[in-house]
């Protein structure tokens, strides 16, 4: 179990961790020693995979505005034992609605709700956390990694319409966060996942590894974990406003 006094250790706060890219992220993190707050629609798990306890998972719905804004009045509570620091804020979380049988939703047959629901969960509630949480990151001069997507530069034969330009729409804040938060000391960044193997992938991804990556095969959560490690560490302690495209070279 996680301690609420103040240990000096660096604190992250992690959406969307529950699979995949989150959950390699809280591993890395707390193998290096990091308390990891995690948050998601879904209750503290009895069976959690790493050492933390219910004091370290906040539950929230990103699609919610007011809940949204709640949980950062909560996070701000948990982090007053601990100096009132965020070292790190990582806005993983992400939605990507599917049609029928797993198809992508292209820009002609999306629903406005599903518009307004992938753009509140990808978008607004990346900018609603660091504005609210901007005095802990300051304190802390933090960082804040954006999770963008290979598919937020072009069509992408799997991820939707409203998925694709959620994150182009992150790409640009996070140019627009680097410039505003810059001078306050806090860092942001985003990194570009091509295809990860996840429990996410869709059919035909196979045809796709072969012939569009020059590596020939998936990246790991963990390669993706590493990344932002990297970019919310020392290591990168002038990187501002990059992103960083992890995808086999893809994108080439």
């Amino acid at each position: 179990m996680a301690s609420s006094t103040n240990t000096g250790r660096r604190i992250m706060l992690l959406t969307g961790a529950s699979r995949g890219i989150g959950h390699a992220t809280v591993k890395r993190f707390s193998a290096a020693g990091w308390r990891v707050i995690t948050a998601s629609r879904h209750p503290f798990p009895e069976n959690c995979p790493w050492e933390m306890g219910p004091e370290d998972h906040l539950q929230v719905d990103l699609a919610n505005p007011d809940d949204t804004l709640r949980a950062v009045e909560e996070t701000k509570r948990r982090l007053e034992a601990e100096g009132g620091v965020l070292h790190a804020l990582v806005n993983n979380a992400g939605i990507s609605p599917k049609g029928p049988g797993g198809r992508r939703l292209n820009a002609l047959e999306t629903s406005f709700e599903d518009w307004r629901h992938v753009f509140q969960v990808n978008f607004f509630a990346p900018i609603m956390l660091a504005r609210g949480l901007r005095d802990e990151l300051t304190r802390a001069r933090g960082a804040v990694v954006n999770v963008t997507s290979i598919a937020g530069s072009r069509v992408h034969p799997f991820a939707g319409a409203a998925y694709a330009t959620s994150k182009a729409a992150l790409a640009a804040l996070t140019r627009e966060m680097a410039a505003d938060f810059g001078p306050l000391g806090v860092r942001v960044n985003a990194i570009s996942p091509g295809e990860i193997d996840t429990s996410i992938l869709s059919p035909g991804t196979e045809k796709l590894v072969r012939e569009q990556i020059p590596m020939h095969r998936l990246g790991t959560p963990d390669e993706v974990a590493k990344a932002i490690y990297f970019l919310v560490t020392d290591a990168s302690s002038y990187v501002n406003g990059a992103e960083l495209h992890i995808n086999g070279g893809q994108h080439v």
